[in-house]
């Protein structure tokens, strides 16, 4: 681990403009204004919204499996190390401990987060990547972003559903495994409560 360790935050996760089907996972520094985009697939994706909105599926997914045999054998995950940057292409590293051993995993960024999230632990990134690939935005942009974000209708009105509407859709929608769906009726039923 490099001695430049700099803290990581999850601060948003949205469709990618540039590449369709795909993701934009953005990384904020804690104790700064970079931003780190990373542009992750839909299902590396999904499987963070749902820990993120604290979804349980009806099934374990592969990062929850990973969980399970880790801590069977155990093998705690102590960090998530975002560690290299080649060609463009981000790369991590699953920082784990078992009988005292410290060791590294390699791993996707989309991976490694997601599974980080289930172990509720840190994200870390160098000097070097948040150098090469991370973007200042300025607080006029930022209020852009959060304004856009706010503006954004919903597919379907769910407010005007009622509460047993909600839950059968909701008890649906995790059937079909449609996570950011459920996590959308779940906000407005919380809301009722």
């Amino acid at each position: 681990m490099s001695s430049d360790k700099i803290e990581l935050e999850i601060l948003g996760l949205s469709s990618s403009q540039s590449q369709s089907g795909s993701f934009a996972l953005v990384l904020g520094e804690v104790d700064g204004n970079r931003r780190l985009p990373i542009i992750i697939g839909m299902f590396e994706a999904q499987a963070i919204a749902i820990e993120i909105e604290k979804i349980v599926p009806n099934r374990p997914m592969t990062h929850d499996l990973f969980k399970t045999f880790a801590l069977n054998f155990e093998v705690t995950v102590k960090e998530i190390h975002i560690s290299d940057l080649r060609e463009g292409v981000f790369f991590a590293k699953i920082v784990c401990e078992h009988n005292g051993q410290i060791f590294d995993i390699d791993s996707r960024p989309s991976d490694a987060i997601a599974i980080g999230l289930r172990f509720n632990v840190g994200f870390y990134s160098n000097e070097s990547i948040l150098t090469e690939a991370g973007i200042v935005l300025t607080e006029e942009y930022e209020e852009e972003i959060t304004h856009a974000k706010a503006q954004k209708p919903l597919k379907t009105n769910l407010n005007d559903m009622s509460s047993v509407e909600l839950k059968k859709l909701l008890s649906e929608a995790l059937d079909k495994e449609d996570y950011e769906k459920a996590a959308r009726i779940r906000d407005v039923l919380n809301k009722r409560n």
